[in-house]
């Protein structure tokens, strides 16, 4: 199948990044870097998730503080990406994903650079989690 044909087929197109989850056992001193030095600012704290938000543009960096070089160097430091799309058709996007052998992992209600919103976690073909993400519902 071409690229075009492909295209055509997909029930969705890509609107830009939403959000990057970055893990860290030094969460202040990135926090420092993205707001002192980038110029990104502080959205929302959670420290239930050990979790503070950084308003990057019209994109979100998360930044969530795990315990020990351990937690990172064992798996990935990014935790996952996020790409806005519209539509959102979920049982479209679902058959879609289905068509490419991708099950869907997750699906809720989620916080992104635009508010809640509908959202999906997939994996791409070197296990990297990808959120699709639909637009605000709030």
């Amino acid at each position: 199948m071409s690229a075009s044909s492909e295209a055509s087929n997909r029930p969705f197109s890509l609107a830009g990044l939403d959000h990057i989850v970055l893990r860290t056992p030094a969460a202040a001193d990135l926090i420092a870097f993205y707001v002192g030095v980038l110029g990104a600012t502080v959205e929302r704290e959670l420290p239930q998730f050990k979790l503070v938000q950084l308003r990057a543009g019209r994109s979100l960096i998360d930044i969530v503080e795990v315990d020990g070089l351990s937690a990172v160097s064992e798996s990935r430091n990014v935790d996952h990406f996020c790409l806005r799309i519209e539509p959102w058709d979920e049982d479209a996007l679902a058959n879609y994903l289905r068509s490419h052998d991708l099950p869907v992992e997750e699906s809720g209600i989620r916080y992104g650079a635009e508010g809640n919103g509908p959202s999906i976690y997939i994996k791409d073909p070197i296990g990297n989690v990808v959120e699709l993400k639909g637009p605000p519902s709030d």
